[in-house]
Order: structure tokens, then C-alpha cells, then sequence
């Protein structure tokens, strides 16, 4: 891992809640003394792939794919998408009981995708998971490729708009076995640049985070631009649920429910063993 000519690059989605954090940033409002920074803007699963290179030195994943990338990274305290009894939501054209999954085809956003682990967690044990870019799973299902398929970002509010019916919110599913937010998506520092500019970077991105929350109106306008046609208040909302308190700072609660994730992954054969959890704390 090097730092080329003092850029940081910074890996994200290309979706509104990860625009609205890194609004400051990229309107220099927030900047990293002695460095440029730069985004690297790609899906979740992408973002998980690349992960295992340690190619980036900032950089969102799936909570769930930490493990397989933890001697690369560390996790920094501030940035996570992190829902309390909502998240990513299995959906079908017709109606359909959550018992009547069994045996289902499931569109999937992605194997390394916090959304299937807890499928695997909560789902029946039999249903054959079908592969496919998140912004297929609509269409894989309304085209009969799969019976049912979990769907994330903007389409866990927007399910019924886009003519879906609910068959299960992993997110619900969760809270009522943990009573703990569900962690989602996690930001990572590398843990091959040193102590001191881990921090400075964590601290960079708390400092966006709150920037934007204290300029709503301005970062929600920006941040829309990568809504995919999105309304404002549809917009706003989605926004709303994945930036919030847990986002600005995990939290105790946070940790416990990373350990309780990966708890149950292991419980359930999913994950070989626990990973341990390496924070830094932003201030």
C-alpha cells in the first residue's frame, strides 16, 4: 500500500447517502491538510471484491465482508450504514408468506453483501441464491429469473412504488432476535499507513459527516444527483435512515452488533471464526 502523489482515494458508492457524507469533501468545505482527495466510486459488491486487494486506502464495504478483508483494514468508528428495525427487504411480484420461501430462487445483490449473510441467518435453509448486480434484482424478478429478490438502498422504501410485494425485511428480522441496530455497511482505513494518518482520515470523515448534517439543504441537493430519479422527499427519507446518530459514531451498540453478526455467522457455519474488531475512534 503507498500513497501516490499525497492523493487519498476514497471508495464509495455511487448512491445518495454516501454522496450526501462525502458532500464536504468534494466541495473542499473538509479537506486533509498536505493531501488531495479523490473518490473511487463503484457499487457495494465492486467495492467488496477490490477490497481484498487493500488497493484503496479508504473504502465502504458490506459489514459482512469484513472479515474476509480485516488484514487489510480497520474500521473507523464513524460512516457506517446502520439501520434500527429496517433494511434491506425480500420482495416478490405476487404475494408470498415468508414460509412459502422455502425452495425459492432469490436474487441476490451480491455474495459478499451483508443483505445475503443475513438471508443465510433468517431465510430458509434451501433456497438456491442467484447472483446478480443490485440494480438486476428488480428486473430479475419481475422477468422470472428469480422467484424473489432482497433489495437494497433506495429500493427498501420504494418496493411498493416499484410494484413488489413484501415477503420479508431482514431488518425487522433482525431486530427482534438482537434488539440491536443492524450494521450494514461499514467505512475501513487501511492499517498499512500508520496510526497517525488513520486518525487524521477518520477524524476528515467524521468532520464530513457532521458538515453535512448541519447543511442538509445544500448536501441533500448535491447528494440527489446520484439518487437514479429518486423524489426529494423519498430522497430525504432514505438519506435520513442510513445517515443518522449511528453513522456520526457506532457506538457501543454498534460493536455489539458486529459481534453479535459475526457470532451468528459463526454459529451457523457461515463464517470459520470471529474477527476481531479493530476501531478507530474519530474525533
Amino acid at each position: 500500500m503507498t500513497i501516490n502523489d499525497k492523493k487519498i482515494i476514497f471508495g464509495h458508492s455511487p448512491d445518495a447517502d454516501d454522496a450526501f457524507m462525502f458532500y464536504a469533501m468534494e466541495k473542499k468545505y473538509i479537506e486533509i491538510p498536505g493531501y488531495s482527495i479523490a473518490h473511487h466510486m463503484e457499487d457495494i459488491e465492486s467495492l467488496n471484491v477490490l477490497a481484498a486487494t487493500g488497493e484503496l486506502l479508504v473504502t465502504a464495504i458490506s459489514a459482512a465482508r469484513y472479515p474476509d478483508v480485516a488484514e487489510h483494514y480497520r474500521i473507523m468508528s464513524c460512516g457506517s450504514s446502520i439501520g434500527r428495525n429496517y433494511g434491506p427487504m425480500v420482495v416478490s411480484v405476487d404475494p408470498m408468506t415468508e414460509t412459502e420461501l422455502e425452495g425459492k430462487r432469490v436474487a441476490v445483490p451480491g455474495r459478499f453483501t451483508t443483505s445475503w449473510l443475513l438471508f443465510q441467518i433468517f431465510g430458509p435453509k434451501n433456497c438456491e441464491p442467484v447472483f446478480v448486480d443490485f440494480d438486476d434484482v428488480g428486473p430479475a424478478v419481475q422477468e422470472g429469473r428469480a422467484d424473489v429478490g432482497i433489495l437494497l438502498h433506495e429500493g427498501q422504501i420504494l418496493y411498493e412504488k416499484l410494484g413488489f410485494q413484501g415477503v420479508m425485511s431482514l431488518g425487522e428480522k433482525w431486530f427482534e432476535a438482537t434488539a440491536l441496530p443492524i450494521p450494514l455497511g461499514l467505512d475501513l482505513v487501511s492499517r498499512h499507513i500508520g496510526n497517525e494518518l488513520a486518525q487524521t482520515i477518520a477524524d476528515a470523515s467524521l468532520a464530513s459527516i457532521n458538515y453535512a448534517r448541519a447543511h442538509e439543504d445544500d448536501a441533500l441537493e448535491y447528494a440527489l444527483g446520484f439518487g437514479r430519479g429518486i423524489d426529494p422527499e423519498d430522497g430525504k427519507k432514505f438519506v435520513r435512515m442510513y445517515v443518522n446518530e449511528d453513522t456520526v459514531d457506532m457506538g457501543e451498540e454498534g460493536r455489539e452488533a458486529l459481534n453479535k453478526l459475526f457470532g451468528m455467522a459463526v454459529e451457523r457455519g457461515i463464517l470459520k471464526e470471529m474477527p476481531e474488531l479493530d476501531i478507530v475512534q474519530a474525533n
